[in-house]
C-alpha cells in the first residue's frame, strides 16, 4: 500500500497565555511512502515524529493537508477503516488474557460479513505466532514473558488484523541494548516477509539506519533530509542531519575558507574550490572515520588518550577550535598511536569532510583545489588519499 502525505500540518492551541499563536508539531510535511516498504521517521524528542504516525493512523485529524492510502483520500476516515496495524511502546497487552487470547482479540471484534469462524481465527492466530516465533507461548499471560516477548506478541496482534499498513511507534525503547538488537532484526525479517508497507518512529539512528529501506530526518515538525540511510549519512543536508545521524557523532570545528583553503585554527587542512566557497567563516565536520593517522598531518591535535575497541582504535584528543569538547577519531588497529606525544597529527579524508554555512547551516559543496569533482559524498580515488596523507 503506497501511502502519499500532502502538506500536512497539525496546530495546537498555545496552553501559555502570554503566547497566543498556535503550537506547530508539523509543519507542511510531504512524503510518499512506497508501497511495500520500510521507513523509519527519526528525530530527537519533540520532533513531530509520533503526531505524523498518529495522523497516519486516525488518530488525529490534521490541521491542514491530505493523506492518501493508494489513491484513496483517508484524511477523515476513522482508525478502524484504515487497515491498519498499531504497536504502542508500552506494548498495551491485557494482562489478564494469554497471549493466544491477547492476539485473538482483534479478530474476535469483528462483526458482520468480516466475522471469521473459530477455526478460522485460531488458525490466522497460530499462524502469526510462528512469524513472530512465539508459538510456543500462547497459553501464558503476558507476565510471564520477557519485554522482548511482549513486543513480539504486540506486533503479532497487529499482524493477525492483515493490515494494509503497520505502524511502530518507538516499540523497542524499552528493551535492553541486546535485546533490542534482536527484535530490531526480528521486525525487519517480519516486514520483509510480509511485505506490509512499514513506519517505524525513533530516536535512534542506528536502529532507523540498520533496517530501514528510507529514513525522514524531522527536527522541529519539519522535514529535513529524506532519502536511502546510508546515501543521507554520507550526504547530509545540512549541519542538524550531519550531527543527528553517526556513532561516534561527527566532529564539528570552527572553520575559515580564505586564499583557496579551508583552515581549522591556523592550519590549512585542505585545498579548496567551489562557486560558493568566498572567503567566510563555516562549521566543519569530520566523520570518525575521516582521520588518518600521518606524522606530517595539516590537522594538528592535543592528545588525551587511546581506546582500543578491538577492530578499531579510538583516538581521543582536543582542539580549540573543536565545538565538541572531546575530538573522536576512528582508526585501524594497525596503526600505532605515540601515546607519550603531546599531539596526534591527522591527514582528512575529503569525502567524510562536510562544510556547513555558519547562519543557515545548510550544506557547502567543495572541491580539491587539485580534481575536478564535486566532494558531496563520493569516495576519493587513491591519488587524492596519497597526496593528503603525505606520502
Amino acid at each position: 500500500m503506497e501511502i502519499v502525505l500532502k502538506d500536512l500540518t497539525v496546530k495546537f492551541p498555545s496552553r501559555d497565555r502570554k503566547k497566543k499563536e498556535d503550537v506547530v508539531a508539523v509543519d507542511h510535511f510531504t512524503f510518499t511512502v512506497p508501497d511495500g516498504k520500510l521507513i523509519a521517521l527519526l528525530g530527537p524528542s519533540g520532533c513531530g515524529k509520533s503526531t505524523t504516525l498518529n495522523l497516519i493512523s486516525g488518530l488525529l485529524v490534521p490541521t491542514e493537508g491530505k493523506i492518501f492510502f493508494g489513491k484513496e483520500d483517508v484524511t477523515h476516515l476513522v482508525p478502524e477503516h484504515r487497515g491498519i496495524g498499531l504497536v504502542f511502546q508500552n506494548y498495551a497487552l491485557y494482562p489478564h488474557l494469554t497471549v493466544r487470547q491477547n492476539i485473538l482479540f482483534p479478530l474476535e471484534n469483528r462483526k458482520g460479513k468480516d466475522r471469521l469462524s473459530k477455526a478460522e481465527m485460531n488458525a490466522k492466530a497460530e499462524e502469526v505466532a510462528r512469524l513472530v516465533q512465539i508459538d510456543q507461548l500462547m497459553d501464558r499471560r503476558p507476565g510471564e514473558l520477557s519485554g522482548g516477548q511482549q513486543q513480539r506478541v504486540a506486533i503479532a496482534r497487529a499482524l493477525v488484523k492483515e493490515p494494509k499498513v503497520l505502524l511502530l511507534d518507538e516499540p523497542l525503547s524499552n528493551l535492553d541494548a541486546r535485546l533490542r538488537l534482536q527484535t530490531r532484526e526480528e521486525i525487519r525479517r517480519i516486514q520483509r516477509e510480509t511485505g506490509i508497507t512499514t513506519i517505524f518512529v525513533t530516536h535512534d539512528q542506528d536502529e532507523a539506519m540498520s533496517i530501514s529501506d528510507m529514513i525522514v530526518v524531522m527536527k522541529d515538525g519539519v522535514v529535513q533530509q529524506t532519502g536511502k540511510p546510508q546515501e543521507v549519512y554520507d550526504s547530509p543536508a545540512n549541519l542538524f542531519v550531519a550531527k543527528f545521524l553517526g556513532t561516534p557523532p561527527i566532529n564539528v570545528f570552527e572553520g575559515q575558507l580564505r586564499d583557496g583553503g579551508l583552515y581549522i585554527g591556523e592550519e590549512r587542512v585542505l585545498d579548496v574550490r567551489g562557486e560558493t566557497l568566498q572567503s567566510r567563516s563555516v562549521w566543519v565536520g569530520i566523520r570518525p572515520e575521516g582521520f588518518q593517522l600521518c606524522p606530517d598531518g595539516p590537522l594538528t591535535c592535543a592528545l588525551n588518550g587511546v581506546e582500543v575497541m578491538g577492530r578499531d582504535i579510538s583516538v581521543l584528543s582536543r582542539s580549540a577550535a573543536s565545538v565538541n569538547p572531546t575530538v573522536r577519531s576512528i582508526i585501524s588497529t594497525e596503526n600505532r598511536v605515540d601515546t607519550s606525544s603531546p599531539t596526534v597529527r591527522f591527514a582528512l579524508r575529503p569525502d567524510k569532510v562536510f562544510l556547513f554555512d555558519r547562519e543557515s547551516e545548510d550544506r557547502l559543496k567543495f572541491a580539491l583545489a587539485d580534481a575536478g569533482k564535486m566532494v558531496s559524498g563520493e569516495q576519493p580515488d587513491d591519488s587524492q588519499q596519497t597526496s593528503l596523507a603525505g606520502d
